[in-house]
């Protein structure tokens, strides 16, 4: 059952219930492999769950605009000062609603319409949010982006500085969403300051993997950190601005009033538990395993035959083109699924297919290693993937139905927070 437990609900609306324990369960028995997801802590679904989703607190702790903010205040604060001491910066604000929303409000605090921004385009591994032509920040900036090299699949910085100099852009982004190596930061940084751009590093991604010691920080060389708080870093789903003591006030004026009202306290309350859990030396143990784990798991994948973009791994997430596999992307995250493996399509560079039903395939080993699996286990998860494909491209549907069952075997011994 679903751990806390759900009665209340259950009375009042089964309805619901029953599709929460329904997703619990589902949960417990598959193999988790999508990058961005991960199981919280018992604690921060405690702390979600509180009456503090009860209160409006709009504004910042000791200038709010409502009253009966004795406990609310210092529950940000909390979670303020835990950011700051866990990642080293001068400032942070816990109030952005999502990462997306973070994004948005450092265009507000740093660019008007029509300036130039530049970051990595969607298709090399980049997000929406860093001038992509379907977003928002694509529409109303003029975006430049830049790739990946065809050769590598890794970013060429020279390829970056010579765009960088030809299109002057006032803010660039280093950092994505399905970038499988380490981010150069002090090399972005170099590009920026020889511009005189702001660089911004979206760290959504690897922010667990920062804190935890086991990726390079980008503080010290970019002015301004946008995160979730959700991801490696195994908090709820949320998001932070971190920078320097610059660019505090217009970061924070931006996130309120500039594009939202009453923080999420519910929240709000589970960073700080998440950043408290995060600075714990167990955390970087498990910040290592992450890393340990995708290792293992790409080293495993590429001895069967899986084209793995830039040939591996630096941190927690595997993006490959199975083309070579006979299949393509969408036809085998959904067999995978039927098979207890979740994770998600995705575009690779240069992908010759649309987005909607591309090439790849990305993965990564957050949720597993909070599960508790090591590097032992990652052989054999390749082993399954590699039989479901190929029960895919044969219509083997028993063949991915007994898969199913050795997953659930498997699981059944791993604890997973939330479930019981």
């Amino acid at each position: 059952m679903h751990q806390p437990a759900i009665p209340h609900l259950a009375e009042a609306d089964p309805e619901l219930a029953q599709l929460i324990e329904g997703e619990a369960k589902r949960q417990f028995e598959k193999v988790r492999l999508i990058a961005s997801e991960n199981y919280v802590s018992t604690a921060v679904l405690e702390a979600t769950g509180t009456v503090l989703t009860n209160k409006y607190s709009e504004g910042y702790a000791g200038k709010r605009y409502y009253e009966g903010q004795q406990f609310i205040d210092p529950v940000e604060v909390l979670a303020v000062e835990r950011a700051k001491a866990l990642f080293g910066v001068d400032h942070a604000n816990v109030q952005p609603y999502s990462g997306s929303p973070a994004n948005l409000a450092i265009y507000l605090a740093l660019v008007s319409p029509g300036d130039t921004v530049m970051g990595m385009g969607l298709p090399a591994g980049g997000h929406l949010t860093h001038g992509w032509n379907v977003s928002a920040t694509g529409k109303w900036f003029r975006a430049v982006q830049y790739g990946v090299r065809k050769d590598t699949g890794r970013i060429d910085m020279d390829e970056v500085r010579d765009l960088a100099l030809a299109e002057r852009p006032k803010m660039i982004f280093c950092g994505g969403t399905a970038i499988p190596r380490t981010i150069d930061f002090p090399a972005f940084a170099e590009i920026a300051r020889e511009v005189d751009a702001v660089l911004v590093a979206d760290i959504a991604h690897i922010a667990g993997l920062v804190a935890g010691g086991a990726h390079p920080s980008p503080v010290g060389h970019a002015q301004i950190i946008s995160t979730t708080t959700h991801k490696t870093l195994r908090g709820p789903r949320g998001a932070m601005l971190l920078s320097d003591a610059e660019h505090a006030k217009a970061l924070d004026k931006a996130v309120f009033p500039g594009l939202q009202g009453g923080p999420h306290n519910h929240t709000t309350a589970a960073i700080a538990v998440a950043l408290g859990e995060a600075a714990r030396p167990s955390f970087r143990d498990y910040a290592a395993a992450v890393v340990a784990n995708a290792k293992a798991l790409a080293e495993a994948l590429a001895a069967r035959g899986f084209d793995l973009v830039s040939g591996g791994t630096d941190n927690h997430l595997i993006l490959m083109d199975v083309t070579g596999k006979g299949i393509a992307g969408k036809p085998a995250a959904k067999a995978l699924d039927r098979a207890g493996i979740e994770l998600n399509y995705n575009t690779v560079p240069f992908d010759p297919r649309k987005p909607f039903d591309p090439s790849g395939l990305r993965l990564g080993t957050p949720a597993i290693t909070t599960r508790g699996l090591g590097v032992d286990q990652m052989p054999q998860i390749a082993e399954w993937m590699d039989r479901t494909v190929t029960a895919a491209n044969n219509g083997d549907d028993a063949a991915i139905d007994a898969i199913a069952a050795e997953v659930a075997e498997l699981l059944a011994a791993y604890p997973m927070p939330g479930w019981a």
